[in-house]
């Protein structure tokens, strides 16, 4: 059921959904486990898609913490709020992270996870939503995002990289999930200290 739900969205939005199937629970542990979510305080996922990433967050972070999910596809947030009753999934653009935080009176944020294509979106995009994303992190915040094993050598994947090279400074990368439709890794960005 899920898989059909996925290839819905993505027929019907394919510049918005990377992938016609869910990340695998392999590539979803590695992005968790990079972005260390059994460690921080409050911890924001970008683009919530079916809840794959959703669920093994609310899994792993720690008494107490912070979560909540932002995902723009009203038929995602309808699948990944009865996947994940507990967590607090919001139907906007990841982009109005701010707003959200303000109304949670939050000033900043830990850790972002995100899961949205960034290599298939346009420039000025990309621009919006890491301003967004940098702009909620605390200082030593860590955004963490995937990619497919081919995005690199795609043009707007060689840009998006340089976008966060740009305004994160040092990127690290993960190795590459096999066990995901497509192979994937992670980036790990930190946002530079005060």
């Amino acid at each position: 059921m899920e898989l059909m739900h996925f290839f819905k969205e993505y027929l019907a939005s394919p510049s918005k959904v990377g992938s016609w199937v869910p990340s695998s629970h392999e590539l979803a542990d590695l992005v968790t486990d990079t972005a260390g979510v059994r460690t921080v305080d409050s911890i924001v996922e970008f683009g919530a898609g079916s809840g794959v990433f959703t669920e093994v967050i609310a899994r792993k972070i720690k008494p107490g913490a912070t979560f909540f999910a932002i995902e723009i596809s009203e038929e995602f947030v309808k699948a990944c709020r009865k996947r994940c009753p507990g967590v607090k999934i919001l139907h906007d653009s990841a982009a109005n992270v701010g707003k959200h935080m303000t109304e949670m009176g939050l000033e900043h944020v830990d850790c972002i996870i995100s899961g949205l294509p960034f290599a298939l979106f346009e420039d000025n995009l990309q621009d919006h939503l890491l301003d967004a994303a940098y702009d909620a992190l605390r200082p030593g915040g860590m955004f963490v995002t995937f990619t497919y094993f081919m995005s690199p050598y795609m043009p707007r994947g060689r840009r998006f990289r340089r976008r966060l090279q740009g305004r994160f400074g040092v990127v690290d990368e993960t190795p590459i999930v096999w066990k995901n439709f497509l192979p994937a890794f992670a980036y790990r960005a930190v946002k530079k200290p005060v």
